[in-house]
């Protein structure tokens, strides 16, 4: 009887680290302002790829990656999301460094209402009264922000779409968290690395530069792939259910930040835009409670 508890603490500690540090993380990259958001994300993929070989070698996990080899379907969805992700990485750094935190919470906040929709659409799975309200109101949420803002949510929308498709491709290949980052960094490490040698030959890269930012560049593996291992663990110890509520820590963090950390506007058309988001999301996980009673 005592082991579950200390599970099931554990955790909830383990995915509290992950997302906070997930919604933290615009506090990092703030701290690289100055650095070009694609050679932040190069640098990402090089330093999380050396940061995971490192992990992989204290878990013996070699073997695990020579069965993956093996598997060439497997290998072609990995690609996908490997582009899927790093597209992600790219935009949501290019909206922090440029002022858009704010927006980019959103996305956060938006992408469990994708996820189900591209679950009806690509997996047909039948949705229920609830969630098609959900889904609902996020669309009139976004219709809202472009009336009455008269500007697209592309950041927000992008960043929620590129990270529900790369969850529903990674879904299908059945491939380990901590395997399958490994696989898609080694994968997009030689595009990174190539493209990192371009910059210092035309004289623009900017690791090497000052010792300050190397580390910070340096770092970035680690902030990439310690949320992650976090995750799993936490993943590993809790019920789905408690995993989705938990999740809403992200886009809150990253949502404060914006507005009394970096003082970026959050005007009233915005306030009525999250307010029917979170309407939305509120239906959405008093009908996952709900279901969950049920079974």
């Amino acid at each position: 009887m005592s082991r579950r508890p200390r599970s099931s603490a554990a955790g909830v500690a383990y995915a509290a680290a992950a997302f906070l540090s997930w919604g933290l993380l615009p506090l990092y990259w703030k701290l690289l302002n100055e650095v070009p958001a694609l050679q932040i994300m190069l640098n990402r993929i090089v330093w999380s790829l050396a940061f995971l070989i490192l992990i992989l070698t204290s878990r013996k996990s070699w073997g695990d990656i020579r069965t993956l080899l093996h598997h060439p379907k497997q290998l072609a969805i990995l690609c996908c999301t490997a582009c899927l992700i790093s597209a992600n990485w790219m935009i949501y750094i290019w909206a922090v460094n440029h002022g858009h935190i704010v927006e980019s919470s959103l996305g956060y906040y938006i992408n469990p209402l994708i996820t189900v929709f591209l679950g009806i659409v690509v997996l047909k799975e039948t949705p229920n009264r609830w969630q098609i309200l959900a889904m609902c109101l996020a669309a009139v949420a976004v219709t809202y922000s472009v009336i009455r803002m008269g500007s697209f949510p592309w950041i927000a929308l992008s960043l929620a779409g590129t990270f529900a498709l790369y969850g529903l491709l990674r879904k299908l290949a059945s491939v380990e968290s901590l395997l399958g980052l490994s696989a898609e960094t080694a994968l997009l490490a030689p595009f990174a690395l190539g493209t990192l040698v371009w910059f210092g030959f035309r004289g623009e890269l900017a690791l090497g530069r000052e010792w300050r930012l190397d580390l910070l560049l340096a770092g970035a593996g680690v902030v990439t792939a310690l949320p992650l291992i976090w995750f799993t663990c936490g993943t590993r110890r809790l019920q789905l259910s408690t995993m989705g509520f938990l999740q809403y820590l992200a886009p809150t963090c990253q949502l404060l930040i914006g507005v009394l950390v970096y003082r970026e506007p959050f005007s009233r058309n915005q306030q009525a835009t999250f307010a029917l988001i979170w309407l939305a999301l509120l239906i959405f996980s008093m009908d996952a409670l709900r279901q969950k009673k049920r079974s």
